[in-house]
């Protein structure tokens, strides 16, 4: 019978260019049974370079496991995945000679095929990057089961311990526009006197939570807000322009009705599809990608703590999405309240868990 695997494969870079890694892993497609691990740096390149490395060395241990198997390849890159399948073009030099790689590897493949996944889903390949990244690349013998060290220290056969960090996602309190459910993006609205009272009220709660860092977006309302919770935990505040909410270029400051009454087609398709930006402004598939860069970062820098989020409601839902392994969609059914939490884990093995939504018990 013919065997069937999957092949989940990242890669990451810090910089982009910077430091640069891959990882890459072959699952039975009937159990899910991880049957061979590739990880390595790649020196100084792009997240695009690093992606496709992973991409390379996971067909090629599928390939090393059985050359008759037929293999699905999973990976959170669109570029990569529609480049191989054949639907878009591949420009870049690097990339283009790695690309022959990979396909001079599927060709001696039963077959192959490129499915997109969320990154929340490619969770496993992602730690291995983020592990070669750090300098401890690894390779799994499909046969023995151990890890090995490719820096040449011993094997201990056992598995490597499970670090999970805490992400506390905060809402920014009040502003003008918060009653009237108005959209608001990069405007620079202070909180109102509510949202400040909010801000205390959240502060007064953090201080239970163990918080260890503290991370925003630089619009006033989240500095404002992120600045007098830091200040209760007496910690600094770091900013991340990723963070930002959705830019809405030209329904800003509108409701739903008067965003419809003005821009009706276009506002229409901006509500009904996550891909379609708002009038001169963003899509939530825009915003999803930079959020997604700013978990990397994150969690890339607090390994095994505790941070408190500070954002607002489309880069919050997007994280919550993440966490649940759902697609970007989700952020039209979920609903957040002012200064209101939620908490994500996030474990080293690739599992995710939302433990928290629109909490506002201290605004009470």
């Amino acid at each position: 019978m013919t065997r069937r695997f999957v092949v989940e494969a990242d890669g990451g870079s810090r910089g982009n260019p910077g430091p640069a890694g891959y990882g890459a892993l072959v699952r039975d497609a009937e159990t899910g049974r991880v049957l061979a691990e590739r990880a390595a740096s790649v020196g100084r390149a792009t997240n695009n370079v690093a992606e496709y490395g992973g991409l390379v060395a996971g067909l090629q241990a599928a390939l090393d496991l059985d050359p008759a198997a037929r293999v699905e390849v999973r990976m959170d890159s669109k570029l990569v995945v529609e480049q191989m399948s054949g639907r878009w073009k591949i420009k870049h030099p690097d990339m283009q000679q790695l690309a022959l790689q990979a396909q001079k590897i599927a060709r001696q493949l039963a077959d192959v095929r490129y499915t997109w996944v969320p990154r929340a889903q490619n969770g496993a390949a992602d730690a291995l990057a983020n592990s070669a990244m750090d300098g401890k690349p690894v390779h799994r013998d499909p046969a023995a089961e151990a890890v090995v060290l490719e820096d040449d220290v011993q094997p201990t056969g056992e598995p490597a311990p499970v670090v999970t960090t805490v992400t506390h996602l905060l809402r920014h309190g009040q502003t003008e526009h918060t009653p009237e459910r108005r959209f608001s993006g990069r405007n620079d609205l202070p909180l109102s006197r509510t949202g400040r009272a909010e801000a205390e009220a959240a502060g007064e709660r953090a201080k239970a939570l163990g918080i260890d860092a503290v991370v925003a977006s630089p619009l006033r309302r989240t500095r404002e807000t992120a600045e007098i919770v830091a200040a209760a935990l007496g910690l600094p505040v770091a900013f991340d322009d990723d963070l930002v909410e959705l830019d809405f270029g030209d329904i800003e400051g509108m409701t739903f009705d008067e965003a419809r009454a003005r821009h009706p087609l276009a506002a229409r398709r901006f509500l009904d599809d996550v891909t379609v930006a708002a009038p001169n402004g963003e899509s939530v598939a825009d915003v999803s990608a930079r959020v997604a860069r700013a978990r990397r970062r994150i969690l890339d820098a607090h390994v095994g703590r505790t941070v408190l989020v500070v954002s607002h409601v489309t880069p919050i839902k997007l994280l919550l999405a993440a966490g649940l392994g759902s697609g970007d969609e989700v952020v039209h059914r979920v609903f957040l309240e002012a200064a209101s939490l939620c908490s994500v884990a996030w474990s080293s093995d690739g599992r995710t868990s939302v433990r928290l939504v629109n909490d506002t018990s201290h605004l009470r």
